[in-house]
């Protein structure tokens, strides 16, 4: 049985100080602080900050350039776009899910890390 979106929004949720917001309708997020670490959309896909820039982010890409790409907007900073059900594994997925959210935390103010 292989991942779905819920399934990620759930891991999502584990982590200390996370939470769910919809800043935009029907576009699930997760946060920790103020700051996302998980997009979620409509729960096909999860995008997720892979590394602290594009070049570090694309080597993802390049390994799976089915199943992730450069996210819209944002993908020149780092973040990916990685498809559920596709060609990488889902122990992977929330690896890159725990990373990106490390990186996010890391980056909050010490007093609004959980």
């Amino acid at each position: 049985m292989r991942l779905t979106g819920a399934d990620v929004l759930e891991h999502c949720l584990g982590k200390a100080g996370a939470w769910q917001d919809e800043p935009w309708e029907g576009d699930v997020v997760a946060k920790v602080g103020d700051k996302i670490f998980a997009f979620l959309g409509s729960g096909g896909a999860v995008g997720v900050k892979c590394g602290s820039n594009r070049e570090e982010a694309d080597e993802l890409v390049g390994t799976y350039p089915d199943d992730v790409s450069k996210s819209a907007y944002i993908g020149r900073s780092g973040w990916n776009t990685v498809r559920l059900g596709g060609s990488v594994p889902d122990q992977e997925i929330l690896e890159l899910v725990d990373a990106s959210y490390e990186t996010i935390v890391a980056k909050l103010p010490k007093s609004k890390r959980p």
